[in-house]
């Protein structure tokens, strides 16, 4: 029998991970600080490495992949394109980078709390994706 809070908690890093890419790529071309653009690619690479993590994961859990809630991202992809059409300045991307961050460490912390069962290899890979939010936050604070 498949642990399900394992699959459920791989399969929300999944989300958050495609999320977090998509939106770094949303902003990376509006960037005008190289340091910043850096910081932004960094984490990208560490994103898009973790995902191809998850998938072989949740293949081995014969688990589909999950994609963000259309809706959230939706909502982001505009927040985002209003925000830096009125203020086209790096401190706005890094502000929106920086909420997005911190809404997905809260979640990826709710959700190891909610599945308290997940085995070790999830709840290892949800504090990585966790440490990479929390680097990416860190990094942007010089531009807020």
């Amino acid at each position: 029998m498949e642990n399900t809070d394992t699959i459920a908690l791989l399969r929300e890093c999944d989300a958050g991970t495609k999320m977090a890419y998509a939106s770094i790529d949303e902003v990376l071309d509006k960037v005008q600080s190289e340091e910043m653009r850096n910081f932004l690619k960094e984490s990208k690479s560490h994103h898009e490495k973790l995902c191809d993590e998850l998938h072989q994961l949740l293949a081995s859990h014969h688990s589909e992949e999950k994609e963000p809630n259309p809706m959230a991202k939706s909502m982001s992809w505009i927040k985002t394109n209003m925000k830096v059409a009125m203020d086209k300045n790096d401190s706005t991307i890094a502000e929106l980078m920086t909420s997005g961050c911190d809404m997905g460490i809260k979640s990826l912390y709710q959700y190891l709390h909610q599945y308290k069962e997940a085995d070790e290899t999830a709840k290892e890979i949800c504090q990585r994706l966790i440490k990479i939010e929390e680097k990416l936050r860190s990094d942007l604070q010089a531009y807020l």
